[in-house]
């Protein structure tokens, strides 16, 4: 099933159940106001949604309205955790390299992974707000899962059993920021701001076989300014799986139900797929030249941000933002 959520019924929307094909959905009144709600609840409230996801693919069920994807907030408008990977060695290894440093070992062996906004989710129509188009305006096509309530020390084979949703997010990074904060040696913050998230979550068997060995088996297609940005496939060059990603989360702390675990940027060895932030292409121009040619994002500039399944249906539905100065 698909679910998404109403920009109505206050800071964490109203929960719709919506149309495989995207096009109707209808509120899962009676079952849970929210999706926060849904997935805390889980076991119970997942077998009734789908029901009702069922009776609206088949065109049986009363109260179906027609999908306005502006009215749509993110699915989870605000979530009680965002842990963000970086699971695509291939950027972190270019990147690297192209500053002259080592890869460690141990990023083959144990995830990156670091703690991001989750306080409030930028709708998938919603612009990028920011105040100065100097801080180096970036997109990050990611693909995200959601969990139910996760015990502290899982195994990677029983955290893929509260692997519950699956969608998109354009983790938004301001890259000019970056270094400074890094250099503090204490993270991420100024240079993370909000990030958005398609317009649905799907429960894995609505991927099919695309959904195999705890990963996404589709093409990442990215689109600036109308223009082609890359296509790489987010089921290869992954290092660490989604099981493997919930379950480095929770090492020492159970996760709550309604976190958002990010894999990081989708990124391939085969470079001629193209790119899913700027940084990336920007690595590729100075490795083959030895400086980056692509600036970052401008005020007025566009990203869409998709997959499609393999008779080329949205999944997810797209993120398409605008850069917009903040104020």
């Amino acid at each position: 099933m698909k679910l998404g959520s109403l920009k109505a019924g206050g800071r964490d929307g109203t929960l719709i159940v919506v149309s495989r094909d995207l096009a109707r959905a209808v509120r899962a009144t009676g079952i849970a106001d929210t999706l926060q709600r849904a997935l805390e609840d889980w076991s119970n409230l997942a077998p009734r949604l789908n029901a009702l996801s069922e009776r609206l693919n088949a065109g049986t069920v009363e109260g179906a309205f027609d999908v306005d994807m502006a009215a749509l907030a993110a699915p989870l408008p605000r979530a009680y955790e965002f842990v963000d990977g970086s699971a695509y060695l291939p950027h972190v290894e270019r990147v690297r390299r192209a500053r002259g440093a080592e890869v460690p070992a141990t990023f083959y062996t144990d995830p990156l992974m670091y703690q991001a906004v989750s306080a409030g989710f930028l709708g998938p129509r919603d612009p990028v707000l920011v105040p100065d188009a100097a801080y180096g305006i970036d997109l990050e096509a990611e693909v995200v899962v959601v969990t139910d309530d996760v015990p502290m020390a899982v195994t990677p084979a029983q955290a893929a059993a509260h692997i519950q949703l699956i969608g998109l997010v354009n983790d938004v990074s301001l890259r000019n920021l970056i270094p400074p904060e890094l250099a503090k040696g204490f993270g991420f913050l100024q240079s993370k701001p909000r990030s958005a998230l398609s317009p649905v979550f799907v429960t894995p068997d609505e991927l099919g076989d695309a959904w195999k060995d705890h990963k996404v088996h589709l093409a990442m297609l990215t689109h600036v300014n109308g223009q082609w940005f890359g296509a790489p496939e987010a089921g290869v060059d992954m290092q660490f799986d989604f099981a493997q990603l919930v379950a480095h989360a929770a090492k020492t702390r159970p996760l709550s139900a309604g976190t958002v675990v990010g894999s990081g940027t989708v990124a391939n060895q085969d470079t001629s797929l193209g790119a899913s932030c700027f940084a990336e292409r920007r690595t590729v121009e100075t490795l083959e030249s030895g400086a980056p040619k692509t600036p970052f994002m401008a005020f007025g500039d566009t990203v869409r941000i998709e997959m499609l399944d393999r008779e080329g249906h949205s999944v997810f539905g797209a993120i398409e933002q605008a850069m917009r100065k903040a104020g």
